[in-house]
């Protein structure tokens, strides 16, 4: 009896009544009977990230699981940047940041832009397959703005979409159910957004990689980031310009070849003097 008065007369630290969350999470793996990947899934409420308090937990729990199930993790971040991807919803920077904060600056670079990618792909496709008329019902007014950019570029359509990739405000979950509305060849979209978004994804996974520093999105963000950003855009028109230039000229020079002799006929002093030669 005095011993289980001793043991109830103990004070309860808050450490007894408040386990770690990551110390509960360590228990509960070792004992639960479920698949590692089902358990994470269905006890942890997983869910996009709105927020950056959000973003944190996340990350948090995702690195806890990581370091016994690489394999899980990596197929259920797979499976998710996919399906935002390829739905064309909007908040990819939160995948973006979480990438680095699970993997690493390096391999989540790697990954971010393989998935973006392969997601803006599938994204093409169904756009392609169900979604032109209703694209265009939608956005009349931005998809003939945007047509008539494709035509007045389509000598360097490459780097046009790399400017507009590039480019800090373009909405890309637009473009990528747009180029099949304006028939942009699928190699040259690939492509297009396999560079052009390097920057944005660098950015992002390099500040996932250091996300208990963030304080505010605004940190991201910044008018040097955008400016950087808006430089590289800018770099990338060169070239077009470059081409549609000397595209011009050619042409020009092409158009004065064939059009030489009949000008001349059609000058009477000229014909004259041809025949007096």
């Amino acid at each position: 009896m005095s011993a289980f008065a001793s043991s109830t007369s103990r004070p309860m630290t808050e450490q007894n009544v408040h386990p770690q969350p990551v110390e509960k999470r360590n228990a509960a793996c070792r004992t639960c009977p479920l698949h590692p990947f089902f358990f994470c899934v269905c006890l942890c409420r997983l869910k996009f990230p709105s927020d950056l308090d959000e973003l944190r937990e996340l990350a948090e729990m995702l690195k806890f699981y990581n370091r016994e199930h690489h394999g899980y993790v990596l197929l259920l971040f797979c499976s998710a940047y996919l399906y935002k991807q390829s739905f064309a919803i909007p908040g990819s920077s939160f995948l973006n940041m979480l990438a680095g904060a699970i993997f690493g600056p390096w391999e989540g670079l790697v990954l971010a832009c393989l998935l973006t990618t392969i997601g803006s792909t599938f994204c093409f496709l169904l756009s392609s397959a169900f979604g032109k008329q209703h694209v265009v019902q939608f956005f009349p007014g931005k998809v003939a703005l945007l047509q008539r950019k494709v035509e007045e570029n389509r000598s360097s359509l490459f780097f046009f979409l790399l400017f507009l990739r590039f480019f800090p405000m373009t909405p890309n979950w637009f473009l990528n159910i747009t180029c099949p509305v304006l028939n942009i060849p699928m190699p040259i979209f690939i492509f297009s957004v396999l560079i052009g978004l390097i920057p944005y994804n660098f950015i992002c996974v390099c500040t996932g990689s250091i996300l208990s520093e963030i304080s505010s999105l605004d940190d991201i963000f910044s008018w040097g980031t955008l400016a950087q950003l808006l430089t590289i855009a800018l770099m990338a028109l060169v070239p077009g310009a470059l081409l549609k230039q000397y595209s011009k000229s050619h042409h020009k020079v092409d158009c004065m070849d064939r059009n030489g002799p009949s000008q001349v006929e059609n000058k009477p002093e000229l014909h004259h003097l041809k025949n007096m030669l």
